[in-house]
């Protein structure tokens, strides 16, 4: 209840809300850029389509800033992000030498959160509308692929030369 009132009257004092949000940005804002670079196959030096679909989900955190009541604004972020990235995929369907580049869309977006973001297949699949069988299916098809590009095969190669395994691809 005393925290009720407090954070009540934290929140009526002038700019406390752009210095929570600010604080929340700069925290967050580098590992969403990432997944945002992700999702649309951009080089992270080079990523205006990321940044851009990034000041958009953010921009709707913010405007729902003062409703969250204890809801985690990371989770919105993401949940925004994955939104609005869905919605425009296809435009980002070319690629343009990412790491996911040679997946789909749908892959991406599906390999972005369960194995970047850590989110849990039960959420993925209520955020994605999906059946969770289908999330699962479309993670392991995608990995595959992944596997099969030859810069995967590389890396594979380069860490198992680092740390001395035999018979290593």
């Amino acid at each position: 209840m005393r925290e009720q009132r407090r954070h009540r009257a934290t929140a009526r004092l002038p700019g406390a809300r752009e210095r929570d949000f600010e604080a929340y940005v700069a925290g967050a804002a580098g590992r969403l850029l990432h997944a945002a670079t992700l999702l649309t196959t951009e080089h992270p030096g080079r990523a205006p389509r990321a940044q851009a679909l990034l000041t958009a989900a953010l921009g709707a955190t913010y405007a729902r800033w003062d409703r969250l009541h204890g809801e985690d604004p990371y989770d919105l972020t993401r949940r925004e992000l994955a939104t609005r990235f869905a919605r425009a995929a296809w435009r980002f369907h070319r690629p343009r030498g990412g790491v996911l580049s040679p997946l789909t869309p749908p892959e991406r977006l599906v390999v972005v959160l369960r194995l970047y973001e850590g989110v849990a297949e039960e959420q993925a699949a209520a955020l994605l509308g999906l059946p969770v069988e289908r999330v699962r299916a479309t993670c392991t098809r995608s990995v595959a692929v992944l596997r099969r590009t030859p810069a995967a095969r590389d890396a594979a190669r380069d860490a198992a030369r680092a740390t001395g395994k035999a018979g290593a691809p």
